[in-house]
């Protein structure tokens, strides 16, 4: 398009030159004016590159002179080298600020052309819901700004779909994001990395609870560890190892056998395909030491353990990594016993007889008083505080005379725990309590009795009970619920 120029009475437009010559006193010359393509200030114009100095660049857009792009209008980067900015022949684009300033020079900005066309993009972006890709310019206080030629703000919580501990990681890199709020009055611009994440694993989800099934063990990633247990990811969901299936032995913290980032083979136990929640067992990939009891020993056998743990109604010891028993009580010495702890404490290496097994249930039933020549940890406590020792001399005994404890029906109920501080029976009441909180959780039977009997004994006890007491166990959904990841799909997968 070729400017018309209102020539002056002296000067005449040559018929036929499109403007492009004049006739001056019967001479032809060129129209120079006429080749320059007509913009106005606030124009987004296209030209060459031509030079490049420290502090300027120069680009012919066909006008009378260069424009000037001074190096603080090169890009919304703070600091630029001019030189990382463009190269010598490059076409770019470039708003007009003054078509001539004091000193006569054209003066654009290459970063306001290209903020002008980024929000036109942005704009079209957060209006139909279409990502939009930037690189990380900056890590500050909260999140990162990313050059979209506008500077967009992403928060640290929508960095990933879990907390990012390192944000500097992402400096320099290109990124995906979704446009979650726009301001234009206020050159305000909000991305969600997360939400882009988000939706890609939700195609992902359903492929993998498509091809798992119960009984399969697969890889993942150790993603997250609460109280109640660890986080899974299997490539695109999160599945939940309850901390009862973490180790045959007790774990007080999932903590003490796994970290964040560990790689880890596990079981499938059961999939709620519903509500995409995947229940796993780590444990079930290692050895069970319960069958090393079945193997090895018998009824009558002895053989040397740790107390682990004391109750009101016994006290349990590990004869095996990953195998508790109980020495009810009454199997604790020859002579009465109003509290275990009279007679032994957790850490006390003691000689046990074997009372019963029941391989069933997976329960194992001891005795400290059967054993000939014990010589009870209270006693050596009191003879090493030169105080008289209770119950000094009392015998072993066989097991011709063992009461009817009826240990696997009454001091093991409750849960399959073997750590659990547990009784004989529950009020109706709380037993129909107990079996709804449980149905309720969604958890496998054996993780939510577990997770009942980990919070019983965080609750204040109570003056110690008869020994046919026990309490109804709450539902570890309230517990999952507390501490889930906060990601959507991080939630506990029973």
């Amino acid at each position: 398009m070729t400017q018309t120029i209102q020539p002056t009475p002296e000067a005449k437009i040559v018929e036929g030159s499109d403007g492009l010559l004049l006739e001056i006193d019967g001479h032809i010359v060129p129209n120079y004016d006429a080749t320059f393509a007509p913009f106005e200030e606030g124009e987004v114009v296209s030209g060459r590159v031509v030079r490049i100095d420290n502090d300027e660049v120069l680009v012919d857009i066909g006008y009378k002179s260069e424009g000037v792009i001074p190096s603080n209008e090169l890009s919304i980067r703070k600091n630029v080298d001019p030189h990382d900015e463009v190269e010598l022949g490059e076409e770019v684009d470039a708003l007009v600020l003054t078509k001539e300033d004091q000193d006569g020079r054209l003066i654009m900005s290459k970063k306001r052309a290209r903020f002008e066309k980024a929000w036109r993009n942005i704009e079209a972006a957060a209006e139909s819901g279409q990502p939009v890709t930037g690189t990380v310019i900056e890590v500050v206080k909260g999140g990162l700004i990313v050059d979209l030629g506008v500077r967009g703000f992403l928060p640290a919580s929508l960095v990933d779909i879990r907390r990012v501990p390192n944000l500097d990681e992402y400096m320099g890199q290109p990124i995906e994001c979704k446009v979650i709020e726009l301001n234009r009055s206020r050159n305000n611009v909000v991305l969600s990395r997360r939400a882009v994440l988000e939706e890609e694993r939700k195609e992902q989800r359903q492929e993998i609870l498509d091809r798992l099934q119960p009984g399969l063990v697969v890889e993942g990633v150790i993603s997250n560890i609460v109280d109640f247990g660890a986080f899974v990811d299997l490539n695109g969901i999160d599945g939940l190892i309850h901390i009862s299936e973490l180790s045959w032995s007790h774990v007080n913290h999932p903590s003490e056998i796994l970290n964040i980032g560990d790689t880890v083979q596990v079981k499938v136990l059961d999939i709620d395909r519903d509500r995409q929640r995947i229940s796993l067992g780590l444990k079930q990939t290692q050895e069970d030491p319960w069958q090393r009891v079945v193997d090895t020993y018998n009824v009558g056998d002895e053989l040397e353990g740790t107390v682990t743990k004391v109750v009101t109604f016994g006290a349990f010891v590990e004869i095996l990594d990953g195998v508790e028993g109980l020495v009810h009580i009454s199997e604790l010495a020859a002579h009465h016993v109003e509290n275990p702890r009279e007679v032994v404490q957790p850490g006390d290496v003691v000689r046990v007889k074997i009372l019963e097994i029941d391989s069933e249930r997976r329960r194992l039933s001891l005795s400290i008083k059967r054993v000939e020549g014990q010589i009870l940890p209270s006693e050596i406590r009191a003879r090493e505080a030169g105080l008289p020792a209770p119950g000094e001399g009392a015998g072993a005994g066989d097991l011709d005379d063992v009461p009817e404890l009826g240990l696997s029906e009454d001091v093991f109920a409750g849960g399959d725990a073997p750590d659990a501080e547990v009784s004989a029976e529950a009020p109706p009441a709380e037993v129909d309590e107990a079996e709804a909180a449980i149905e309720e959780s969604g958890l496998p039977i054996e993780a939510a009795g577990d997770a009942v009997e980990a919070e019983a004994e965080a609750a204040p006890q109570p003056d110690p009970a008869p020994e046919d007491e026990a309490a109804a166990p709450p539902d570890p959904e309230d517990e999952a619920a507390a501490e889930a990841p906060d990601a959507p799909d991080a939630e506990p997968q029973a």
